[in-house]
């Protein structure tokens, strides 16, 4: 993997690139798509591609559980088992030890909002996950069998699945765990860190996957830089910044950290797929993002429009015969009306996931797509004003 920076933006940490693959170029700021389970939901690949796509991330915990790493080895990797020809990414397991874990049967996410209490929930009745200094030890949600990951077992799984940039397998902490706790954890994913060099070295000795350190910490100013400084030391191709944060100020975490980490590799903002949020970490210096949220909102039925969201199942739409947005060149908008799609909601037809998801997905790309064409002329910062004044006015 290669990166080049082409552009950055004065008074600010954004700037535009390019990421070189041995399955095609990254032209960043981008958004990664999300197929967790080496599809993404209710769409097809060329479905994927004509969206405008560049990169898929897969779910290396999922493709573990179902079918198999070594099928997926068997079918090529995970791009080619979906059909997938551009590049590719896996997240390394780490975040189930929190969604499996700590907050397992409960409300809590991993941004929080500014009044989140802190309180420790690691004891949480019924959690599927538990974390040692050893790994990760997880009960299938699927049959119930009992599992153990550790940092050589998750190199080994990515390395099955066999994409282009892969992640370092890490603790992710509830947003609501004590200061104690963060930092007990943050000692544990650099070793763990360090682990997962010394076995990626010893399976990929032709260097043809690209590994990327997570930064952890919480919502603390001092073990955020702590976690940049340690992890950014180690020979990694790249960054994830990972880990629970406060909603109402992501972009402020992230600057701590992009300080920090090494200019010349890229940094990948795990999990975030609000616009505000996407601007925030553009300019914090971010030049990748990936989020499940595109999607999981148009099987819903909520759609992204310049104007805020758009909650299609509600009866004004059943009537209404204009496109979900006048300008928009997806294939919904270029074939579909409201009106069509409230139909197949309300109808519970499958092709309402589709199109929507097909909508939503292309406006996020869409819409980071236009931050680089922003960034390269100057103009990022009266985009972002502009387009957040429309899409969050009241």
């Amino acid at each position: 993997m290669k990166f080049k920076i082409e552009k950055k933006l004065d008074g600010t940490l954004a700037r535009a690139g390019e990421i070189q693959t041995k399955n095609g170029v990254i032209k960043t700021p981008a958004f990664v798509t999300v197929g967790t389970k080496a599809t993404v939901k209710a769409l097809t690949a060329e479905q994927i591609r004509s969206l405008g796509a560049q990169v898929v991330l897969a779910n290396t915990y999922h493709l573990y559980l179902q079918p198999g790493t070594e099928i997926v080895k068997k079918a090529g990797g995970f791009g080619p088992f979906m059909d997938w020809s551009g590049p590719t990414m896996t997240d390394s397991g780490g975040f189930q030890a929190f969604s499996l874990g700590a907050a397992f049967g409960t409300a809590v996410s991993k941004v929080a909002s500014a009044d989140t209490p802190v309180e420790d929930i690691s004891t949480t009745a019924g959690q599927l996950a538990n974390v040692t200094d050893e790994g990760v030890t997880f009960k299938s949600h699927i049959d119930g069998s009992m599992h153990l990951f550790t940092p050589e077992s998750s190199m080994k799984a990515q390395w099955d699945i066999g994409a282009d940039m892969i992640f370092a397998f890490d603790e992710c902490t509830s947003p609501t765990a004590p200061y104690e706790y963060q930092k007990k954890s943050l000692s544990r994913t650099y070793e763990w860190a360090k682990r997962c060099i010394n076995s990626h070295e010893k399976l990929d000795k032709k260097k043809e996957q690209a590994l990327f350190g997570v930064v952890q910490g919480g919502r603390h100013q001092d073990l955020r830089e702590e976690a940049a400084r340690s992890i950014g030391s180690l020979e990694f191709d790249g960054f994830g910044i990972g880990g629970s944060f406060t909603k109402d100020d992501i972009a402020t975490a992230v600057t701590w950290v992009n300080k920090i980490l090494p200019e010349e590799k890229p940094r990948h903002l795990l999990g975030i797929g609000e616009p505000r949020d996407l601007f925030d970490g553009v300019e914090a210096g971010c030049d990748l993002f990936d989020c499940i949220a595109p999607t999981r909102m148009g099987r819903h039925g909520t759609l992204h429009t310049k104007d805020g969201r758009l909650n299609i199942r509600n009866s004004v739409f059943t009537t209404d015969f204009n496109r979900i947005e006048e300008d928009c060149t997806c294939y919904t908008c270029t074939h579909h009306t409201r009106a069509y799609l409230a139909h197949l909601f309300r109808a519970d037809e499958m092709t309402a996931a589709t199109l929507a998801s097909m909508h939503n997905l292309h406006f996020i790309l869409r819409l980071v797509e236009k931050m680089r064409e922003t960034i390269l002329n100057g103009t990022f910062l009266d985009f972002k004003q502009s387009f957040c004044e429309r899409y969050y006015k009241k």
